[in-house]
């Protein structure tokens, strides 16, 4: 799954608010594995003794997966596609609810044993969401923290069963919630009784809203919840544990210790005992009771990124930024390296006998453990002692006494594609090249949306210059892409397309303040249907799309899962490309400005008309302007006063004439030559700086809609 690119109109708009953006994504011939690097896990165990085992993955491609587990293999059963960016963590609660956070800034509930459906998406978090935390005992609890400082705690049942029926979901999801109190289903707001109990509070028509956990300051990249869900940790770039009652939101400790952010967390069942994870290379055992750290265990040389306990919490299975996996005996100290491999670790997951670890790579692997009695392992190889300072792991290994792992190869992998670490879109705008990280380089038809040719590990640069040709092809992309889409509209509609290929389109774009003239409308080549045959997608490996439209946010899916009825979901210059055969209004380079004397000066008008340049035309260049104009009465290329630009624009200064320090110019006269005036150039009565285009000035200091008015006048003193 690769994405492509995004495009949007970003010519002058009557609208206020930024224009909508379209992206699309090219999924793999194989779109059955990911293709980036994992970030999450999740295991539903099955209860009968003959049904498989459920493991959950959620990538930086954007999607999860459901794997179905054997003793020999993992296959993929479902695909859930939804979020926009990274999935940075899932959990599941309840048994059939799985739950995932994303740098889409979303955090999103699924039904886990469908074919996908996602139920729900909350939107209170304002920065990426990059972990979550579940209770066991308590499947209505889920806490989630971000990069925004925000911790929200969600009580689900009230979160997703709206009181009253909401209005039709713009989203691919049934509930959508946020803070902004638009569009939401009036829902019932509860908390969480010290009793565990549910109890309900006055409906609010904003819809539910979260219990929030004030008090971080920085981001947020760990939580970690006991099993009934009354106790919450969570850690950051602050460097501390800090400690919540998840049932009303209030801090009751902060915890000081680590040196470096705070990574990883772990709660025992009963909430007594606290496993941290840091970029300081150390492991902590706190117990909250005393509020103290009661161990430190030196056992990595890098940052610490995931924690797994054995039931019991009594040993700890550790892994990181040192491609490392160890396994460290809690009370003795002792811990023994079970392997290493060639990426990071990014999240570990137990599972009966064996461990499933998750990397910045695109497959996931599983190592055995001994389920039972982990001791056991420490038998097999050469185990050593954790020291409790971070420095004595490093001078160990200075020392020669690196440890060797016990396993050299997993017992079981779920393959990923590679992902593209390199890309270059070719001169014809129509293929693109890219290279994977195995160092496969291959040629993508992006308008048919297919890899068109492996090359192998060949170098890139070489055949990049082979492959060079030109020729635009943005609107044909369109048009392919929305195939289905128009197919399902006409079918809905009943209509067909008229002599032109138009149809009617669900909204009146005409009514739209786009200013084209017939030529730039269909006149051109460029507009012509017959110059290029339609572009075809493959419906095997669909692409997936993006959009900005929708009112609760961006949604992504699959072309051929379109229906027709997304016109208010696509921006507006994509549906008259379509539909209308029409590209969007290019933007204007040129900017239409008068210049006038200023206020009490008693400087001549040197114009009565508008003057035109490009937007681009620096101030000191309008400096050269009045000063040629007052002394010569001469002005200068570039600038003309009819309302249309020069030919072209001189790269140098005016002769004889230099920038003061201060910003102005002065003369350079020899005897006998008129002397040239200081000038500075004003609008809204703020001095312009020599550098500032004329595009800076009429968005950051004129801010009208009608054109731009400068003025002049002779430097003050001189």
């Amino acid at each position: 799954m690769h994405r492509v690119g995004s495009a949007g109109n970003t010519s002058n708009s009557v609208r206020a608010r930024k224009e909508k953006r379209l992206t699309y994504v090219l999924n793999d011939a194989d779109d059955t594995k990911h293709c980036a690097g994992v970030n999450s896990l999740a295991l539903l165990k099955s209860s009968a003794p003959h049904n498989g085992s459920y493991l959950f993955t959620g990538s930086r491609d954007g999607t999860l997966r459901r794997w179905e587990l054997a003793e020999d293999g993992a296959t993929c059963s479902t695909t859930f596609e939804s979020h926009v960016d990274w999935v940075n963590d899932a959990v599941l609660v309840g048994g059939n609810t799985l739950v995932s956070c994303s740098s889409d800034t979303t955090v999103k509930t699924w039904d886990c044993l469908s074919d996908g459906t996602c139920t729900g998406t909350f939107r209170q978090h304002t920065d990426y969401v990059t972990c979550l935390a579940a209770a066991e005992r308590n499947s209505n609890i889920v806490a989630s923290g971000g990069l925004g400082g925000e911790v929200f705690i969600w009580d689900l049942e009230a979160a997703l069963a709206p009181l009253t029926k909401s209005n039709e979901a713009d989203d691919d999801c049934s509930n959508d919630i946020n803070g902004s109190g638009n569009s939401l289903p009036v829902t019932s707001m509860r908390t969480i009784s010290s009793s565990n109990s549910i109890s309900s509070h006055t409906n609010q028509p904003q819809g539910y809203v979260p219990i929030v956990a004030k008090g971080h300051k920085e981001s947020v990249y760990a939580l970690a919840m006991n099993d009934s869900g009354t106790l919450l940790v969570s850690g950051g770039t602050e460097k501390a544990v800090r400690v919540w009652d998840s049932r009303t939101g209030s801090k009751t400790m902060k915890l000081r210790g680590h040196t470096d952010n705070v990574r990883a967390l772990l709660l025992d069942s009963t909430g007594r005992f606290c496993l941290s994870g840091s970029s300081d290379s150390m492991i902590r055992l706190w117990d909250l009771g005393q509020q103290r750290c009661v161990h430190s265990y030196a056992v990595h040389m890098d940052s610490v990124w995931a924690l797994v306990s054995t039931p019991s919490f009594s040993h700890v299975y550790s892994g990181g930024r040192d491609l490392s996996l160890y396994l460290t005996d809690l009370a003795t100290r002792e811990s023994i390296l079970l392997c290493t491999r060639e990426h990071p670790i990014q999240k570990l997951a137990l599972h009966d006998d064996g461990i499933w670890v998750a990397t910045t790579d695109s497959s996931v692997h599983r190592w055995p453990v001994e389920d039972h009695n982990p001791q056991k392992v420490f038998h097999r190889g050469s185990s050593f002692l954790a020291g409790n300072l971070s420095f004595s792991r490093a001078r160990a290994s200075l020392e020669g006494s690196t440890p060797v792992p016990v396993y050299r190869e997993p017992t079981l992998t779920i393959g990923g594609n590679p992902g593209i670490v390199q890309h270059e879109i070719l001169n014809n705008r129509r293929h693109v090249l890219t290279k994977d990280n195995a160092g496969s380089v291959k040629l993508w038809e992006i308008t048919r949306g297919v890899a068109i040719q492996d090359y192998g590990q060949v170098p890139f640069e070489k055949k990049k210059e082979e492959l060079f040709e030109m020729i635009n092809l943005a609107r044909e992309t369109l048009k392919g892409l929305l195939t289905h889409w128009l197919a399902k509209k006409k079918h809905r509609s009943g209509s067909q397309p008229s002599a032109d290929g138009e149809v009617p389109s669900g909204r009146d774009i005409s009514a739209r303040s786009i200013t084209l003239s017939r030529v730039e409308v269909d006149g051109s080549a460029e507009n012509d249907p017959s110059v290029y045959p339609p572009f075809e997608f493959s419906t095997v490996s669909a692409p997936s799309i993006i959009t900005e439209g929708s009112h609760s946010g961006p949604w992504r899916r699959k072309i051929t899962e379109l229906d027709g009825t997304e016109d208010e979901d696509f921006p507006w210059w994509v549906l008259d490309c379509v539909l209308h055969n029409r590209l969007p209004p290019r933007e204007h380079t040129k900017c239409s400005f008068y210049l006038q004397p200023y206020e009490g000066s008693a400087l001549q008008i040197l114009t009565q008309g508008k003057l035109s340049a490009p937007r681009i035309l620096r101030i000191h260049k309008v400096v050269n302007y009045v000063v040629e104009k007052l002394v010569l009465d001469k002005p200068l290329d570039g600038l003309s006063n009819d309302g249309t630009s020069a030919p072209g624009l001189p790269g140098g200064q005016l002769q004889n004439s230099s920038v003061n320090g201060d910003g102005s110019f002065r003369s350079e006269s020899k005897p006998g030559q008129k002397l040239k005036p200081a000038i500075e150039i004003l609008c809204n009565n703020q001095v312009l700086t020599p550098e500032m285009s004329l595009a800076t000035v009429r968005a950051y200091i004129w801010k009208k809609s009608e054109d731009l008015v400068l003025n002049y006048r002779v430097m003050p003193g001189r």
